[in-house]
């Protein structure tokens, strides 16, 4: 039986550089061993992609008013139409290696209930990639030699057996805060939730957001607000992969190691629990002092 299956939902593939970078890393996918990829959505060129690349498209995803696809029905239709043991949502421009379907199966073979994520490297990819035989070797040094190693504040992907979330809010993809909550849910559910970055190296492919509206990222949008209001507010979407319980090192699960940003993370986690009784607002002040004047400053300005 086949492992994994990846799916995700990518952007149009009307801009020249973002139909060069999905491209590049849906093919990525299909190299790996073990592995179904599902393409879900109506973009425009989406389904000339999945066919050039031989991979299931599903348009029939369910969309906001916005027309964004929603995570809930993209699920729904990765355990309908992937019959493995672990699915796994991607974005469309990350680059992925067999380390990869390694992790996957290590860690499927010794935790029940877990959710894989891990930091990527970013890197500037302007051209359609060779899948030659050392495809990845030649990757691996480019992003060493050239890319940048993501803060933990990001997850691009995120591994899980299939009957995990089963039951999420409808959250816009592509837009802030439904990633955070993933990583809320199992650890209120007491998954584990393992940090793959040592052994497991995924690569984002730099590019802008003329995508959105006023080309600008999407932390402020309207989406982004919805996103975070269902998910409960922004304490559950402050998780990020410094909340990790888990790390893969080595191919062993250990617990992750002491870090100075794990650190002030759990420091944060202790003043929310300290102060329960103040408005969010008052809480923000005291367990991210130095974020709050940022914030003010760019507001006054």
């Amino acid at each position: 039986m086949t492992l994994l299956t990846l799916f995700s939902s990518p952007k149009p593939f009307t801009d020249p550089h973002i139909n060069i970078i999905q491209r590049n890393a849906i093919a990525s996918w299909t190299k790996l061993d073990d592995v179904k990829v599902i393409l879900l959505g109506d973009e425009e060129g989406e389904a000339e992609a999945a066919r050039d690349l031989g991979v299931l498209h599903l348009p029939n995803v369910d969309v906001n008013e916005k027309g964004t696809p929603l995570i809930s029905s993209m699920l729904n239709l990765a355990r309908e139409h992937g019959n493995t043991p672990l699915l796994g949502i991607i974005n469309a421009d990350i680059l992925v290696m067999n380390d990869i379907t390694e992790a996957s199966r290590r860690v499927h073979e010794r935790l029940d209930k877990f959710v894989l994520l891990g930091q990527r490297w970013d890197l500037d990819i302007t051209q359609p990639m060779v899948f030659d035989r050392d495809w990845q070797s030649h990757l691996r040094e480019k992003a060493f030699a050239e890319g940048e190693l993501h803060r933990p504040a990001g997850s691009d992907y995120f591994i899980f057996p299939r009957d995990c979330y089963t039951d999420i809010p409808d959250f816009a993809i592509g837009r802030a805060g439904w990633d955070n909550w993933f990583i809320y849910k199992a650890r209120a559910e007491k998954w584990d939730v393992v940090d793959a970055t040592p052994d497991v190296m995924i690569v984002h492919q730099n590019h802008d957001y003329r995508h959105l509206a006023g080309g600008q990222i999407h932390y402020s949008a309207p989406e982004t607000k919805k996103n975070t209001e269902m998910a409960g507010g922004v304490v559950q979407t402050r998780y990020t992969i410094l909340d990790a319980t888990r790390q893969l090192r080595d191919g062993k699960i250990t617990r992750p190691r002491p870090t100075s940003g794990r650190f002030w993370r759990g420091v944060e986690q202790f003043l929310r629990i300290v102060f329960f009784f103040l408005p969010e607002d008052k809480v923000e002040r005291i367990v991210r002092p130095k974020r709050w004047k940022k914030i003010l400053k760019k507001k006054f300005r």
